[in-house]
């Protein structure tokens, strides 16, 4: 069994007004999940899942799927816009960035084809983390806020994740 791969990156918050901001932002692939997902976890404990080959193609080609939009900007850029009920959250990452994450992430298969081969693209999906150690709940489609949290997990106690 390979080792999750996990990278800590910077990327450009993009906002409405004419500054951006760096952000740190969680890299993270297991090699072990079926649909080969890379997630993106954000500052605000929001963590973002969808399928490598997103990545892979929007760093030579606008693609969308579901509320994940990816293009490259010019030659060194890559823009990923998510969108959620709370809005649309806008990053700029360098692109070497993602392409030292994502040839780390092939190191780590098997020779052969791969177990998703001829599979349908998940589609993306947005989770909160409940706490610094990067665990995601993906029973709750939008972030909550700090003093909702109690009563959301006192309700989702002995809930099983809807998978859509």
């Amino acid at each position: 069994m390979s080792p999750v791969i996990e990278e800590h990156a910077r990327a450009r918050l993009i906002t409405d007004g004419p500054l951006t901001r760096p952000v740190p932002v969680d890299l993270r692939y297991d090699p072990a999940d079926e649909r080969r997902t890379v997630h993106i976890g954000l500052p605000d404990g929001t963590d973002w899942a969808f399928g490598r080959d997103l990545l892979e193609r929007g760093l030579r080609t606008p693609i969308e799927r579901g509320d994940v939009r990816v293009w490259p900007c010019g030659r060194t850029q890559l823009i990923v816009e998510l969108h959620s009920t709370n809005g649309v959250e806008v990053f700029q990452f360098e692109i070497r960035t993602l392409i030292r994450f994502l040839a780390r992430t092939r190191h780590t298969q098997t020779p052969g084809a791969s177990p998703d081969a001829g599979r349908e693209p998940q589609p993306p999906s947005r989770t909160t983390r409940t706490d610094a150690s990067r665990t995601t709940r993906t029973d709750t489609p939008r972030t909550t806020r700090p003093d909702e949290s109690a009563r959301q997990e006192k309700r989702e106690e002995g809930a099983q994740p809807a998978h859509g």
